[in-house]
């Protein structure tokens, strides 16, 4: 069988617009339909993303998905899809999913998605910088519970959020956020979880969309309140995402609004992974 796993993303991670990411231990996974469709997987059409990067990759035949990540809530839902239907037709390609083709699927992906954090975190797994079409790895020197809040009636288009950001920047804005980007990234390789409070505060995405949805914010409030060594809007949103001690996960959790529902996540370090056939059933 010829199948992958992808992890989900939280993109942005507060003042990393569009170059921090992070992957989730949630997992899409997209196969080549050569036999019986797998229990709870679908079909996918021609006009499916994950089919539409499985065939710019050179992808033939048909393909079946299979994902518990929701769609429009700012989980890297299309980041995930498309890094799996290319990375499908790489692993048919070659046997395997080297390097050379985790790059290739990697650019091939960040084209059709446009921002290429989301995909970066799907293809490599933990916490990465991308760049002009490069990526970082940035060492985690923690093993935190990512605690997700998803609002049950909110969904978030990509394209209809970013309409409302600002065309310009002031110095001050662009300062604050520079520091809090690299000290995130400091943070994380030094195991600092008091300086991820400070980290994830951001001024030039996260103030206009949280207008558009103010149970985000008070989710955002919550769970800082409540413990969580730092929080963001995931990606668009409207979900939020929120890192803490494993000791102190259930406490957040339940800090937050009750129009939502909370997932325990961790790190996946990993990234998109061949799947093995029994796995797949």
């Amino acid at each position: 069988m010829t199948a992958v796993r992808v992890p989900a993303t939280s993109a942005n991670l507060g003042a990393g617009f569009d170059a921090l990411g992070m992957a989730l231990d949630l997992y899409a996974e997209i196969g080549l339909v050569d036999g019986p469709v797998p229990d709870g997987a679908r079909l996918i059409d021609r006009h499916h993303i994950a089919d539409i990067a499985f065939r710019q990759l050179g992808g033939r035949g048909d393909l079946w998905e299979r994902s518990p990540i929701p769609m429009g809530r700012g989980l890297g839902y299309s980041g995930a899809v498309r890094v799996g239907g290319a990375a499908v037709a790489a692993l048919q390609r070659d046997g395997a999913l080297t390097e050379a083709a985790l790059a290739e699927v990697f650019e091939v992906t960040a084209a059709l998605e446009r921002h290429p954090d989301n995909v970066a975190a799907s293809v490599y797994g933990g916490v990465v910088v991308a760049v002009d079409g490069y990526v970082v790895s940035v060492p985690v020197a923690f093993d935190p519970v990512v605690v997700v809040w998803v609002p049950d009636s909110v969904t978030t288009s990509t394209d209809k959020s970013r309409a409302t950001l600002a065309d310009t920047v002031s110095r001050a804005d662009a300062v604050f956020n520079l520091g809090r980007a690299a000290m995130f990234v400091a943070a994380c390789a030094a195991g600092d979880t008091t300086a991820l409070g400070i980290a994830t505060d951001d001024r030039l995405h996260q103030p206009a969309r949280l207008e558009l949805v103010p149970e985000s914010a008070k989710a955002i409030s919550a769970a800082r309140h409540a413990g969580a060594w730092g929080a963001w809007l995931s990606g668009s949103g409207p979900t939020v995402a929120a890192l803490c001690d494993p000791d102190d996960a259930d406490t957040v959790a339940a800090a937050l609004p009750e129009t939502g529902h909370v997932k325990l996540l961790a790190l996946d370090r990993r990234g998109v992974t061949a799947l093995d056939p029994l796995d797949a059933c």
